[in-house]
């Protein structure tokens, strides 16, 4: 389902446009309740919009968008009176906010209420004569009509064999897109056919947001919060997630984005990689010590926050399996937070579900902020950095080609086993990783049913890695490239022993 990732299209020009007003606010305004209000108006321009049947649908749509990105909860659309665009502003802006759940919404005004599942015959149909549609199907829901075939919708039930057998492709099969990239089943329909979100079951991996397209869902951001943070004088030291690489320009170099960052404003610049590398040698010893030895069953790695949510929540018995490890960007918080005790800690990364993590009350997550990179874009604009120009000052040197490799599905187990190679010579791996929910949770049902022992399971939510979280600006194959490159740039390939 990653037909739209990377493509520049108007959904995700808007998205990166309401991410630039909103750190224009932060950074430019006077008065920052009028010029909220004003904003629709001057992203929705009456002239200009071609995007909808509606110039209001469009404005009512940014409202809500510009709310989420500022770190607010949608308006209740079902009453009177849904209070105005920047009511609770007061209580976002500060400096310090954490994200309140539900992270990723639905949108009912942008929502085309798409069918869920549905079969149908175009006008592709030639009439054929031997019309195999009619033959195959188990339900006779097939006839024909003036000469074409006609699917009874009341009799189908959506096998897809009509499809497989037309010699002119002339079946077509709507599937909502949001649905059908939701590995855990989240989505579902409200009583005017619009999605919502079912936020019990979702583990926020914003595969939804990516893949509609209309633009329906949108996720909360800190961006506003993190700005006034730095505008009140606090020490603020980013760690960036190593699926940064390539992801503002093919001409920005690692340490090209160290520079901008210290341009925008941050005191320091860590590699999340570096945290990878700790987890990374303790989940060898892990490895070696418990499963090889037989006292467990199977290893579950922990990175991914969908992907340890979504086992806690689907498979319960799996909890002891999963790594106690920090994951690298708690790891790393901490790291920062030993050699900078008065720092706030920022994560810049791919994802959406990490704003959650560091938000998790059960594990003091060192981690004040997270953005994503295509919010971080934002913030460029607002400032008018161009990083193509940037002459770079610093150099970005200080993680494994291990820690580095784990933006890219696959990369965390390959990194333990490097290390388990290194440092237990010898030692029968057994490395398994799953990418998308849909297979993390088969791959949980056959380590459930002891189909798995012995393994080291890596489970990444986003098909692709974190490169292809819902927080990129790239393609995923472009990514992949970039992160390959930065990883043999590495000094080191594997992490020393302490």
């Amino acid at each position: 389902m990653s037909g739209m990732r990377g493509i520049d299209t108007p959904v995700r020009q808007k998205r990166r446009r309401v991410f630039k007003e909103v750190a224009n606010l932060a950074y430019h305004s006077k008065n920052l309740k009028d010029d909220m209000e004003a904003l629709p108006y001057k992203i929705v321009d009456y002239e200009e919009s071609e995007f909808w049947d509606s110039v209001y649908r469009d404005r009512a749509i940014i409202r809500e968008r510009l709310r989420l990105a500022m770190g607010m909860s949608l308006r209740p659309e079902n009453r009177e009176h849904p209070g105005h665009l920047t009511q609770g502003l007061e209580e976002s802006n500060i400096d310090e906010k954490y994200y309140e759940p539900p992270l990723m919404q639905v949108i009912p005004s942008a929502c085309n209420a798409c069918p869920e599942d549905h079969y149908e015959i175009t006008n592709a149909c030639m009439g054929c004569v031997a019309h195999p549609c009619q033959s195959v199907c188990p339900r006779e829901a097939i006839t024909m009509k003036g000469g074409k075939s006609v699917i009874d919708q009341e009799k189908c039930i959506k096998c897809g064999k009509c499809k497989a057998v037309c010699p002119y492709d002339a079946i077509c099969h709507k599937e909502r897109p949001c649905k059908a990239a939701c590995g855990v089943d989240a989505i579902k329909s409200d009583r005017f056919g619009r999605a919502y979100i079912d936020n019990d079951i979702c583990v926020s991996c914003g595969q939804c947001m990516v893949s509609c397209p209309f633009g329906a869902i949108a996720d909360k951001s800190q961006i506003f919060q993190l700005i006034r943070a730095m505008q009140s004088g606090k020490k603020i030291i980013a760690q960036v997630a190593p699926a940064f690489v390539g992801q503002f320009g093919p001409k920005v170099t690692p340490d090209m984005f160290k520079t901008a960052l210290k341009e925008l404003g941050f005191a320091d610049v860590y590699e999340t990689a570096i945290g990878a590398d700790m987890g990374c040698m303790a989940e060898a010893e892990h490895y070696v010590k418990e499963v090889v030895s037989g006292n467990q069953a199977f290893a579950l790695t922990s990175c991914c926050p969908s992907w340890s949510v979504m086992a806690k929540h689907l498979f319960p018995e799996t909890i002891d399996k999963i790594s106690n490890e920090l994951t690298p960007m708690v790891a790393t918080a901490r790291i920062i937070k030993q050699d900078h005790p008065d720092a706030s800690v920022v994560f810049i990364g791919p994802c959406a579900s990490k704003k959650l993590e560091a938000s998790r009350r059960t594990i003091r997550s060192d981690v004040d902020f997270v953005i994503t990179f295509e919010e971080l874009t934002g913030m460029f604009e607002a400032k008018g950095i161009l990083l193509e120009e940037i002459r770079a000052m610093d150099e970005m040197e200080d993680a494994t080609g291990a820690g580095r490799g784990y933006g890219v599905a696959g990369g965390v187990a390959s990194a333990i086993e490097d290390c388990i190679k290194t440092y237990y010579p010898g030692t029968e791996v057994k490395i398994e990783h799953a990418e998308s929910l849909a297979e993390c949770k088969k791959m949980l049902l056959l380590a459930k049913a002891g189909r798995k022992n012995g393994c080291l399971i890596e489970g990444m939510a986003c098909p692709g890695g974190c490169i292809a979280g819902a927080g990129t600006n790239i393609s995923i194959a472009q990514a992949a490239k970039e992160v390959a490159k930065f990883k043999a740039q590495a000094k080191e390939a594997v992490p020393r022993e302490e």
